[in-house]
C-alpha cells in the first residue's frame, strides 16, 4: 500500500510537471547569465537583476545564486534592465524588447570607490532562499534575538522548535544534526543544548534547514540537518559593529564583529562575552503504588539559580592565492564558567497522606568548560563554469570539569542526613578531513564526488564520595557508581552525485557510503564493546520551476541515527536518588527512509511554502521508565529511565510557511506544522519476563506568528508568538505551551547606531507540564521552566556601516540550483 501511495505521488507530480511545462513555455521567456567581481572574477551571490516593464512600469526580477548565476522567467515585453550589488557600481542596459530566451553572458561589476568608506548593510535580507535540497533563512534584522544566543536564533527559524529545556527539533523530531559552517563542530559537542546557549546570536549570519539532504552531507540525523553559518564578511575595506547588552534578571554582554579586506587578504572576527543569571523552577508530584515503598506520595519543589559567564571568539583570515583560489584559516574559542545553586524541597507522605519526612536538598555546582576549534580550508574555483575543488581540515577539543557538592537536611529535626561530593570530567576530541570536487559538463550537467573522514573520541569519568557516618564521618567513595567510560567513533564516507537541468526540471541524485567503527570501553568494568557496519544512503531530489517564483520539489533520502555518549553509558545519573537515567551499550543504530513533497509560490506581497513529508524508522529508540524494585534510604521507589531499540515509527506531516507584507510598514511571517506519529513496539522485562506494550499514536502541531511593524521616527516593533500543541507518547502526555516575545528598535546618529528593547516570555507561560502514568507503578505530574521572563536592552554602533533599504526584489522565490 505504501509503495502504491508513493507511485501515485510520483505520477501526479510528473503529470503536473509536464502540464505546467507546456503552459509556461508558451507565455514566458528565460533570461540567464552570471554576475562576477571585475577584479577577482569571484561570483557575486545575491546580486539583483531588476526588470522594469516600460509599458506597465511593473518591476520584477530575481537574484543570483551561490555561483553568481541567474535564471529568470518573465513575460515577453520591453524592459529596462539593471544589475546591482551592494558597494558595487550598477550595470544598466538600455530599454529593449525581449521576445525570446536571452543569455547575457558574464556581467562584471566593479567596486564603487565612493562606497568604500561607507559600507552598506542590507536592512532586510532574503527571508527564504530555496535550493533544490534546502531552505536558507537569513537572520537579517531580527530584533527578538538581539543580545540572545544560538538557541534563540533557532527558535525563530521556521520548521524548527526549541523546547523549554533547550532541546532542538525539526518538524517535531529531535533527532536533528546541527552543523557549524557545514561541518560537525565542538561548538555543539558534548551538551548540545547548553553549548548552543554559549554562541552569541550576533555571530550567526544564516541558518540552513535541510530536510532532504543531498549525498554531500553526512547521513546522520533522521529528521534532517540544521547548518549554522557564522558571519564572515567579504566587503572591501574596514567595517564592523560593537554591541552592548544589559538585562533583568542580571545580564551583561558585549559583541564585536569586524572585517578588513584588501586585494589579497580578508580578516574577520566575532567576539562576545556574556555574564547572566538564569533563574528557573520545577515541581514534581509523584504517587507510588509499590507495596514495599515507605512513601506513597513525594512532592518536590525545585529552584534553579544559575550564574553563567562565557566568552566566544572567532578569528579568521582568507588569503587569495589567485583570482580563483584562496586559503582560509579560522580559530574559534568558546569558554564558560558557571556557578549554579539548585535547591529542592521534598515532602514525603505515607498512604494515609501523613508526612513521613521533610527534607531540603541543595546542590552547588561549579562547571568550567572550554572548546577550541581549528579549521583550514582550501578553495579553488577553476573557472567561471563552476568547476570547483575544496579541501577542509578541522581539529577540535572540548573539556568540561564539574564539581558538585550536595547536602540534604531533615527540616523536621534540622539535622544533616546526606553529604555528597561529585566530580565529573568530560573530554572530547574531533578530527575531520573533507574533500569535495564539482565538475560541470556544459551548462546543465554537473558531477560531484567527495570523501569525509570523521573521528570522535569522548571520555567521561564520574567520581562520587558520600558521608556514611554522621555527624563527622569521612567521605567514602561509592564503588558502585564511580566509573570511567570511553567512546571512540570513526566514520569514513565517500559519495557521488549527479545533477542535471532539463528546461525547468532539476535533478540531483546521489549515493553515499559510510563505514562506521565504534569502540566502547568501560574501564571500571574492564569490558569493551565494538561495532563495525557499512551502509549505503541513496538520495534523490527533483524540482520543477513552473515559472519565476513558483516551484514544486520532491525528495527522497535514507538517514541514520547512531547511539552516542549518554545513550550508551550504562552508569546511572546522579541528578535524583529515586529517578535515575542509564544508557544502554547494546543500542543499535536507527535507519530512516524519508519522502518530502514541497511547493512554493510567490506573489507580489505574499509567499507560500508548503511541504508534505513521510518518515519511517525501524528499530527506533524509545526511552522508557520502569520500577527497579529497589528503595532509597528515604523509602522512595527507584524508577529507572533508559533507551532501547523498541519500535517501528511512522511520521507523516504537513507544514506551511507564509510571508505576507500587506503594507510597506508591516511584515508578517508565520509557519504551521501538523504531524502524526504512530509507534508500535513491545518490551520484555528481562528480570520478570513481563511484556509491556508501548504502542501509541500522537497527533500534534505547532504554530508561530512573527510580525514586524515600522513606526515613524525610524522605530521598529516586533511581536513573536509561539504555540506548541499538546503531545503524548506511550507513558506520558504534555500540555500545550504558549509564549509571547516583544521587541522594539530605534535608530540614531544617521543610522549608525540602534537601541533595542526585548521582553521574552511576556506572560510567564513558557512552562512544560507533563503527566506520566505507569500502571501499578507511578502517576506523576511535573512542571518545568528553564528560564523565567527576561528583559534585555541592546545598543549597537556600526563602524563604516549604515543601513540601506532593499535594492529591488531580494526574494528569489523558487530559484533552484545544484548547491548541496
Amino acid at each position: 500500500m505504501k509503495i502504491k501511495i508513493l507511485l501515485f505521488i510520483i505520477i501526479v507530480f510528473s503529470i503536473n510537471l509536464l502540464s505546467a511545462q507546456r503552459t509556461s513555455s508558451k507565455k514566458n521567456i528565460k533570461l540567464t547569465g552570471v554576475v562576477v567581481d571585475l577584479k577577482t572574477n569571484q561570483p557575486l551571490e545575491y546580486a539583483t537583476i531588476i526588470l522594469k516593464n516600460t509599458k506597465t512600469n511593473v518591476v520584477s526580477g530575481g537574484i543570483t545564486d551561490a555561483k553568481g548565476k541567474f535564471n529568470i522567467e518573465t513575460p515577453k515585453a520591453n524592459y529596462l534592465i539593471s544589475v546591482e550589488f551592494i558597494s558595487f557600481k550598477p550595470v544598466k542596459f538600455p530599454a529593449q524588447t525581449l521576445s525570446a530566451d536571452k543569455n547575457f553572458g558574464t556581467i562584471k561589476l566593479s567596486e564603487d570607490a565612493n562606497s568604500l568608506n561607507e559600507i552598506v548593510l542590507v536592512a532586510e535580507k532574503t527571508t527564504v532562499d530555496i535550493r533544490l535540497d534546502k531552505k536558507i533563512f537569513n537572520i537579517g534584522k531580527d530584533l527578538s534575538i538581539r543580545g540572545g544566543n544560538a538557541s534563540d536564533v533557532l527558535g525563530n527559524v521556521p520548521s524548527v522548535q526549541v523546547d523549554v529545556e533547550g532541546a532542538v527539533s525539526l518538524r517535531g523530531n529531535e533527532n536533528v544534526t546541527i552543523l557549524i559552517n557545514g561541518r560537525p563542530s565542538a561548538l555543539v559537542g558534548l551538551n548540545g543544548a547548553e553549548a548552543l546557549r554559549q554562541i552569541p546570536a550576533e555571530a550567526i549570519e544564516k541558518v540552513e534547514v535541510i530536510t532532504s539532504p543531498s549525498s554531500r552531507y553526512d547521513a546522520e540525523g533522521t529528521a534532517g540537518i540544521l547548518n549554522i553559518i557564522l558571519r564572515k564578511n567579504k566587503l572591501t575595506g574596514f567595517n564592523g559593529s560593537l554591541q552592548l547588552d544589559l538585562g533583568i534578571p542580571e545580564r551583561l554582554g558585549t559583541a564585536f564583529n569586524a572585517n578588513w579586506r584588501t586585494k589579497k587578504w580578508n580578516l574577520f572576527t566575532n567576539t562576545g562575552f556574556r555574564y547572566n543569571e538564569t533563574p528557573g523552577n520545577a515541581t514534581t508530584d509523584s504517587d507510588f503504588f509499590s507495596t514495599s515503598a515507605q512513601n506513597a506520595k513525594v512532592i518536590e519543589r525545585r529552584k534553579f539559580d544559575r550564574l553563567g559567564r562565557s566568552i566566544f571568539t572567532s578569528f579568521g583570515a582568507e588569503y587569495y592565492l589567485t583570482e580563483n583560489s584562496s586559503i582560509i584559516g579560522n580559530i574559534v574559542y568558546n569558554g564558560g564558567n558557571d556557578d549554579d545553586v539548585n535547591s529542592n524541597t521534598i515532602d514525603r507522605f505515607d498512604s494515609n497522606n501523613n508526612l513521613n519526612e521533610a527534607t531540603f536538598r541543595r546542590e552547588k555546582e561549579a562547571e568550567d568548560e572550554a572548546r577550541i576549534q581549528y579549521t583550514l580550508d582550501y578553495v579553488n574555483n577553476f573557472n567561471e563554469t563552476g568547476k570547483k575543488l575544496t579541501v577542509n581540515l578541522q581539529y577540535s577539543t572540548e573539556t568540561e570539569e564539574i564539581n558538585n557538592g550536595i547536602t540534604e537536611i531533615d527540616t523536621q529535626v534540622n539535622l544533616l542526613n546526606d553529604l555528597e561530593q561529585v566530580i565529573e570530567d568530560q573530554d572530547e576530541n574531533r578530527a575531520l578531513v573533507q574533500i569535495d570536487y564539482v565538475h560541470p559538463v556544459g551548462e546543465n550537467i554537473q558531477y560531484e564526488i567527495g570523501y569525509r573522514g570523521n573521528y570522535r573520541d569522548i571520555f567521561n569519568s564520574f567520581f562520587l564520595a558520600e558521608r556514611l557516618d554522621f555527624p563527622n564521618g569521612p567521605l567514602v567513595p561509592d564503588a558502585g557508581l564511580n566509573n570511567a567510560f570511553n567512546y571512540e567513533e570513526f566514520v569514513n564516507a565517500a559519495y557521488f552525485q549527479y545533477g542535471q537541468k532539463f528546461n525547468n526540471i532539476s535533478l540531483l541524485a546521489g549515493l553515499r557510503y559510510e563505514y562506521t567503527f565504534i569502540e566502547i570501553i568501560q574501564q571500571t568494568a574492564t569490558t569493551t564493546n565494538s561495532q563495525n557496519y557499512g551502509n549505503l544512503f541513496p538520495t534523490i531530489n527533483l524540482g520543477y520551476e513552473i515559472k519565476d517564483g513558483e516551484n514544486i520539489t520532491l525528495g527522497y533520502n535514507k538517514r541514520i541515527r547512531r547511539p552516542r555518549g549518554r545513550s550508551l553509558n550504562p552508569f546511572p545519573s546522579r541528578s535524583s536518588e529515586s529517578n535515575i537515567y542509564t544508557g544502554n551499550v547494546a543500542l543499535n543504530p536507527v535507519i530512516t527512509n524519508a519522502i518530502d513533497l514541497g511547493y512554493l509560490k510567490r506573489w507580489s506581497k505574499f509567499t507560500l511554502s508548503t511541504s508534505i513529508y513521510y518518515n519511517i524508522s525501524n528499530d527506533n529508540w524509545e526511552r522508557i521508565q520502569e520500577d527497579t524494585g529497589e528503595i532509597t534510604d528515604n523509602g522512595d521507589p527507584i524508577i529507572r529511565r533508559f533507551p532501547i531499540n523498541l519500535s517501528t515509527e511512522e511520521r507523516v506531516g504537513l507544514e506551511f510557511t507564509l510571508n505576507y507584507k500587506p503594507f510597506k510598514i508591516w511584515n508578517i511571517n508565520s509557519d504551521f506544522n501538523l504531524f502524526n506519529v504512530t509507534s508500535t513496539g513491545d518490551y520484555t522485562n528481562p528480570k520478570t519476563n513481563q511484556v509491556t506494550n508501548f504502542d501509541f499514536v500522537n497527533t500534534s502541531y505547532f504554530i508561530r506568528l512573527n510580525q514586524k511593524i515600522t513606526l515613524p521616527g525610524k522605530t521598529d516593533l516586533q511581536i513573536n508568538t509561539n504555540y506548541f500543541g499538546p503531545s503524548q507518547n506511550a507513558q506520558s502526555t504534555r500540555e500545550g505551551i504558549f509564549s509571547l516575545n516583544l521587541a522594539a528598535s530605534k535608530d540614531f546618529f544617521n543610522e549608525k547606531a540602534s537601541l533595542s528593547l526585548n521582553f521574552s516570555d511576556v506572560f510567564n507561560s513558557r512552562i512544560s507540564r507533563r503527566i506520566t502514568n505507569i500502571p501499578n507503578v507511578l502517576n506523576q505530574i511535573a512542571e518545568f521552566q528553564w528560564r523565567e521572563p527576561q528583559f534585555r536592552v541592546s545598543f549597537v554602533y556600526r563602524f563604516n556601516q549604515k543601513k540601506k533599504p532593499n535594492i529591488g526584489n531580494r526574494d528569489n522565490g523558487g530559484r533552484e540550483d545544484f548547491e548541496g
